[in-house]
Order: structure tokens, then sequence, then C-alpha cells
């Protein structure tokens, strides 16, 4: 009874959340059963293409969620989130790569074919276990989060913050980056893993399996995004955001500020990384770009566009933005990132607080406006409350 009284509290002021999770409902629903159960040429289809760019929203949008859990509760601007979502990428391409047996170009069946085209004698020892779903998912969540831990003990045990901090974690991300561009590492090198066959014995081209996926992606869009807001919502939440906003008055009144740091560090990467596991057997690829810093950088942007401190915003920019690249490279091939850059100057001079902070400033605007229609005075200022 208490957990149940706890979450409808945390929900009840939580108006922006429930339209999220009902979109989500809405998507998982709809989307799917217009793809499988009506004919292609019905105006209420929804193709393949079209379900799986959806479902690559999503992975971006619970990626920007685990974001704006530590920068905007806990004021860790990450430029290296990117890393977590890679890692996690690359321990689902694994597994996909395992499950391809002798259906491969040169037909090995343990080696990959990069492994066999290298020259390889023997799988790799990091590579054990992968041909098993549960050992792949297990690490799917323990490297990002053991990378996370690691970093994130030595950063904050030395008080490393601010711009310092996100320094440190771009640093790490193109650490990363050019580490698994060696084809000595073991996984692909420059082309990466891809050529994927199936899932759990499923094809991943049959759209049954897209299906799944996109179905798969939204659950934990909404699972991530309920678990954050549990974290931001709790005590714990509070302590963070008091860490946020005055961090040495936290420490001098006794909280363990870089545990309090840490834990929320671990928990952001992890989402980041079940976020990039999902996002690879969508998109059929996973390759060392993926830990490029202009892909963090652009995480960020993400959130500031959507919202920063939201949640919900942070997965609407998500969505946004993408869809905004999806357009303006179809529109405008040539030109389209001068109309995303500009979309982003727009944002930054006009929408400083994202896309949620203007809707609340127009529902400010305009209850201000029905109170002065009505002949009420809105203003607080002295001289006005002299003049009554």
């Amino acid at each position: 009874m208490a957990y149940r009284s706890f979450t409808l509290e945390m929900m009840k002021n939580d108006k922006g959340g429930k339209v999220l999770l009902l979109v989500l409902l809405a998507l998982i629903i709809f989307v799917p059963s217009l793809n499988l159960f009506t004919s292609t040429d019905s105006v209420f289809h929804v193709s393949t293409y079209t379900l799986t760019l959806l479902g690559k929203y999503l992975c971006y949008a619970l990626l920007a969620v685990a974001l704006d859990l530590v920068w905007g509760y806990c004021g860790i601007l990450s430029l290296g989130h990117g890393a977590f979502f890679a890692l996690g990428g690359y321990g689902m391409g694994m597994y996909l790569m395992r499950q391809i047996g002798d259906r491969g170009v040169y037909g090995n069946p343990e080696l990959p074919d990069f492994m066999v085209f290298l020259n390889w004698q023997e799988l790799p020892w990091f590579w054990q276990g992968f041909d098993m779903f549960w050992f792949a998912m297990l690490m799917v969540i323990v490297v990002p989060g053991l990378l996370a831990f690691v970093f994130g003990w030595l950063a904050f045990r030395s008080r490393v913050t601010g711009v310092y901090l996100s320094i440190m974690t771009q640093a790490l991300t193109y650490a990363l980056l050019l580490a698994f561009f060696r084809n000595e590492m073991g996984f692909g090198g420059n082309n990466g893993l891809t050529d994927f066959k199936d899932i759990l014995g499923y094809d991943l081209q049959a759209g049954s399996t897209r299906a799944v996926l996109f179905i798969a992606s939204a659950l934990a869009l909404a699972l991530g995004y309920l678990l954050c807001r549990y974290i931001v919502t709790s005590k714990l939440g509070r302590v963070v955001v008091a860490i946020r906003d005055a961090e040495d008055r936290a420490r001098f009144i006794g909280y363990k500020v870089e545990s309090f740091k840490l834990w929320v560090f671990v928990v952001s990467a992890i989402l980041a990384g079940i976020a990039g596991a999902l996002y690879v057997p969508q998109v059929g690829i996973i390759n060392p770009g993926e830990f490029s810093p202009l892909n963090s950088i652009e995480l960020v942007v993400w959130v500031a566009v959507g919202g920063r401190a939201t949640l919900y915003g942070a997965a609407l920019g998500a969505v946004a933005v993408n869809y905004g690249k999806t357009y303006f490279t179809a529109v405008l091939p040539e030109l389209w990132l001068f109309a995303l850059g500009a979309l982003f100057i727009i944002v930054t001079v006009f929408m400083p607080k994202g896309i949620i902070g203007l809707r609340e400033q127009l529902r400010k605007k305009r209850s201000e406006m029905k109170k002065a229609d009505s002949g009420e005075d809105t203003s607080d200022s002295p001289q006005s409350e002299g003049s009554q």
C-alpha cells in the first residue's frame, strides 16, 4: 500500500509524464497493428521503415532521459554518454554476431567473418558467453555500469566538477572511439559489427520481429521514465537536486555528495546501455562512430531543446530533433545541417528552457491576460500595493 500510494503521489503532479505514458501506450497498440494487420495499399498502413524509424527514435528518447537524470537533476553535464550507449550496442551486436554461425560469408561456425578475414585462429576470451542471450543482456548492464562506476568514483572522489568534468567525459568517449577503431581490439574495427541474421531464433527482417523490438523500445522508455521519475521524487532525488544547486552546502550539512552523484551516474549509464542494446537490432549495425564525441554533444542538444530537468521534455526533444534531421535530410539534402543549426539557434535564443519551458511561459502569459481582462491586479510592485 505504501509503494502504491507513493507511485500515485509521484505521478499526480506529472501531467507531462502522464501524456508521455499515454502516447507510448497508444504507439504500442496501434503502430504494430497497423504495420502487421493492414494491407500495404491501405491509407492506414504503417510501413516497416516507419516502424523501425519510430523504434530508433524511442531508443534515442530513452538515452535523452538517462542524460537528463544526471544533467537536469544532478548538474553533471556529461559529454560522453554516447560511450555508454555504444557499449550497450556492442554487447547486443556481439550476441547477434554469434547467432550468425556458419551462415556468414566464410562459413565459420565459431568466428565472425571479420575475424576470419584477419586470420584470427580462435575466439577471444571476451567474446565467450555472448552466444547466450541472458549473458549478453547482463553485459549490456554490467559493462556500462562498471565503466561509469570506475570513472565516476575517480572523478567525484577527486571533486572534479563543472567544465573540467565535461571535458573528462568527452575524453573518455574519444579514447574509446580510437580504441574500437583498431582491428586488434576484436570488435570489427572501422566496419564494426553488422550483417545480423536473427535474435532468439527469430528473423530480424521479419515484420513481427520488428514489431516486437518496437514494443520493447516503447516499454523500455516507459519503465526508464518511471524509474527516473521515482528517483527524482524520492528523498534521494531531493538530495541530488540540493547537490546540483549548492554542492558545498550539501557537503557541509553532512551528505556524502560523491556517493549520491556516483549512484545517479551509474543508473544513468545503465539506462543508456539498454537504449543502445535496443537500437542495434533495429538499425542493423554498430560501429565505432557511435563513440563520436559529436554524438554525445548532440545528445545534450536534444535535452536542451526539449527542456532540461523535466524527463518527458528530454524524450520530446530527442524525438523532435531526430525527426527534424530525418525531414531536413530528405527535403534539403545539401542544406540540412544549416537548417538544423538554425533550429538550435532559435531554441537557444527564444526558448532557453526548451519546448516545455516555452509552453509554461505561454500558459503563464494566458493566465495573466485572463486576470487582466477580468479586472484583477496582477502587479506585485510596492507602488501598486501603495496605490490600492
